[in-house]
């Protein structure tokens, strides 16, 4: 695999080799995880608990996401690189919601800020370089 050749491509890169890091974190010690988002750890889980399994599931989740965001950033593939801007940025939005509204803990607003700083240092990457918003020249070849 290559190196990024961009800034925007080593923005996009750092951030699967994060979710890809906290991802292989998920499935090998879902506990460790779940206190980091300041989740309550159980020592015994009750009947028809499938927090582990959905630890499992979106761990697995991340570990994929991560897989494709640093085969993007090693191809330099700029469209993909727009594309992850407004998602991350609507899951900022959404985890942050949870955590104001109640519905998570404190330290899961370090996931929403992680996506966002995320999407917006991309975003200013992307627009340093001139490829924030696609060429028509470039759209008319793809």
């Amino acid at each position: 695999m290559r190196l990024p050749r961009s800034f925007a491509g080593w923005t996009i890169a750092v951030f699967g080799f994060l979710a890809l890091a906290l991802g292989l974190l998920g499935l090998i010690s879902p506990d460790t995880l779940l206190a980091m988002l300041g989740f309550e750890v159980l020592d015994v889980r009750p009947a028809g608990d499938y927090t582990l399994v959905y630890m499992a599931a979106s761990s697995m989740a991340a570990v994929n996401m991560g897989v494709y965001y640093l085969f993007a950033a090693s191809h330099d593939y700029t469209p993909f690189f727009r594309w992850t801007v407004p998602f991350r940025l609507v899951t900022f939005a959404v985890f942050s919601t949870l955590v104001l509204t109640g519905a998570a803990p404190a330290e899961f607003f370090g996931v929403g800020l992680w996506e966002g700083l995320g999407a917006l240092i991309t975003g200013f990457a992307l627009w340093r370089e001139g490829k924030l918003m696609p060429s028509r020249r470039s759209a008319d070849v793809a």
